[in-house]
């Protein structure tokens, strides 16, 4: 399994599984003489950690980070940052009776064609779990990315869709997000997901997601216009995430529905500023961004561990009845939010990183 890294000079490699003895990632290219503790790091998992909700999963993990090298003095070096999350609360009987059984949705009957061997435990290598590690990681990205771009910058997420319930845009309020368990932008949507997901979890059933991150004063020019486009790494960040379906960048599939005399960003000049008249573009054209936000949405499937019975067949080719024990999320989508965040931090770092290797600092003009 060589693909457990991700970047060309912000590079992020992650290690461990979700019952193992414990997870962490390795952090190459991060630059040297920045500031950085494991409360730095902290406060992002512990946006994403479990238990926090009656909607999440009740596993009791505290993800407290470890930085074991890299950092000298409260300061980066510039050699390979070593995170480390111990797991504590692993069930492993929980997983038991489904051993030798393919679970419907996950990665069970893949994983054992693919290798011949699968650790069943929480779904091992391929289990949310591992996700700790890229908003760790994420994290640090951020923090480079803050000095770099000063504090207008920043990457925020929300839940935006729970099942077929989606916000009203005219109620958003970034402070909302804070506010409820869902990083709900939306506080009467957030009300009327409380009881949608009560219901779901009493019916033994889950709920999908629709989940949407915006990376503001981003720079324009980062991005290259082939293979190496922002929108092309962003869309292959989130599709990464476990559970996500689709990824659309701005108007995504909704740009097939309109005109062209509707769809094209028209521009004008507000001194000697560029501004754009809209943003179906999503902060992003041929490949490069344009000064504008960044805005991608992912689509995250219901959770695939469910408490009614599922039809399936075990590794010896009977037909099985599967029931998923264990603590698992209604809707997996509402602990996706501060992941998404955490792969456009290191998308945008990695191309800023690119492009000064290429073309030098920076040009000073911006857009709107």
């Amino acid at each position: 399994m060589a693909s457990n890294a991700f970047g060309e000079i912000f590079r992020v490699t992650t290690w461990g599984e979700s019952h193992g003895t414990a997870i962490g990632c390795v952090i190459d290219g991060a630059p040297p003489r920045i500031a950085l503790s494991e409360l730095d790091i902290q406060h992002d998992l512990d946006r994403r950690r479990p238990g926090q909700s009656r909607h999440t999963t009740q596993r009791r993990e505290p993800d407290q980070v470890k930085i074991l090298s890299g950092v000298y003095d409260g300061m980066t070096t510039g050699t390979p940052i070593s995170l480390m999350i111990e797991n504590v609360d692993q069930r492993s009987k929980d997983y038991g009776e489904i051993q030798h059984q393919y679970r419907p949705g996950h990665a069970d009957y893949t994983y054992d064609t693919k290798y011949g061997i699968r650790d069943h435990r929480g779904g091992g290598r391929s289990s949310a779990r591992e996700t700790a590690m890229r908003v760790a990681a994420g994290a640090v990205a951020k923090k480079v990315l803050a000095g770099r771009l000063g504090n207008a910058f920043a990457v925020r997420g929300a839940l935006v869709q729970v099942g077929s319930h989606g916000i009203d845009r005219d109620n958003w309020d970034w402070d909302e997000v804070g506010r409820n368990p869902f990083f709900c932008p939306d506080a009467k949507a957030a009300a009327h997901w409380d009881g949608f997901l009560d219901e779901v979890r009493k019916s033994g059933s889950s709920a999908g997601a629709v989940v949407e991150i915006v990376g503001s004063a981003v720079p324009a020019g980062l991005g290259e216009p082939i293979y190496g486009k922002l929108d092309t790494d962003l869309a292959a960040a989130m599709m990464s995430i476990n559970a996500v379906k689709g990824v659309e960048i701005g108007a995504g599939f909704g740009a097939a529905s309109v005109p062209g005399h509707e769809a094209a960003d028209e521009m004008r000049l507000d001194g000697d500023k560029p501004v754009f008249l809209s943003n179906n573009a999503g902060g992003i054209l041929g490949g490069i961004s344009t000064g504008q936000d960044v805005v991608v949405r992912f689509a995250v499937k219901p959770t695939s561990s469910i408490l009614s019975p599922r039809q399936s067949i075990d590794r010896f080719s009977k037909e099985v009845d599967v029931i998923t024990k264990g603590r698992h999320d209604p809707c997996v989508g509402i602990r996706a939010v501060p992941v998404g965040e955490a792969m456009m931090a290191c998308v945008l770092l990695d191309h800023l990183m690119r492009h000064e290797a290429q073309c030098g600092p920076l040009a000073s003009r911006s857009t709107s």
